[in-house]
């Protein structure tokens, strides 16, 4: 009798088992099947990272996209940039886009048209020091992607612009590349005809001169 017993009670523990791997499966398999959840860069630039006179997939924020697929899954450019933005027109913006898109790392390209309108260096700080300020606080990291004005502007005012970006850094331990046109600045035939954008062909090069600051930060 015992022997029956023992018989029928193993049986019936195999199918509570059987039946709570059957209840537990579905959710284990939907667990499964989720997706890890996207990372993002977001940039905040004017036209050199908005691909200003390209179409958007040439620019070198979509480049990095591809290269980001490619070599870190799982990560994605979100390119808020705006052609003609200011310093104070992305320190408006940057509550909104660090909100929306919630972002790990904020790459801030701004500055040039501050320099170009001959606006007040401490205005252009103060402005790229807030959107450096807001995305640490949102847990991002920062890379400052600095820009050099021409000679004509004056030795005070070139020297002073340059040292904005630096500056910033230094103070609040962000990645910095302090020249985004270096590669080819002085090359004519990588700008558009107004001598301010570059061509599409001159966009990978681009991409490679950030990659090695940004690379870093994808952690």
């Amino acid at each position: 009798m015992s022997q029956v017993y023992g018989a029928w009670r193993a049986r019936v523990q195999r199918g509570v088992t059987a039946l709570l791997l059957a209840l537990a499966l579905p959710a284990m398999m939907a667990h499964a099947a989720q997706p890890s959840p996207v990372r993002k860069v977001l940039v905040m630039g004017d036209s050199l990272s908005a691909a200003y006179g390209l179409a958007p997939a040439q620019g070198w924020v979509a480049l990095t996209d591809e290269r980001l697929k490619a070599r870190h899954p799982g990560w994605r450019m979100a390119n808020a940039s705006i052609s003609g933005e200011t310093t104070a027109g992305g320190a408006s913006r940057i509550a909104g886009e660090l909100a929306r898109h919630k972002p790990a790392v904020v790459v801030i390209e701004l500055g040039a048209n501050d320099g170009l309108r001959g606006l007040p260096l401490a205005q252009t700080r103060a402005n790229l020091e807030r959107m450096v300020v807001a995305s640490k606080q949102a847990g991002a990291r920062v890379l400052l992607v600095g820009m050099r004005m021409p000679p004509n502007f004056g030795a005070q005012y070139t020297q002073g612009f340059e040292r904005n970006y630096s500056d910033l850094a230094k103070l609040h331990g962000t990645a910095l590349l302090p020249f985004l046109l270096e590669p080819i600045a002085t090359e004519r035939s990588a700008f558009q005809s107004d001598n301010l954008h570059p061509v599409a062909e001159a966009q990978p090069k681009l991409r490679d001169h950030v990659w090695p600051a940004l690379a870093p930060l994808l952690r």
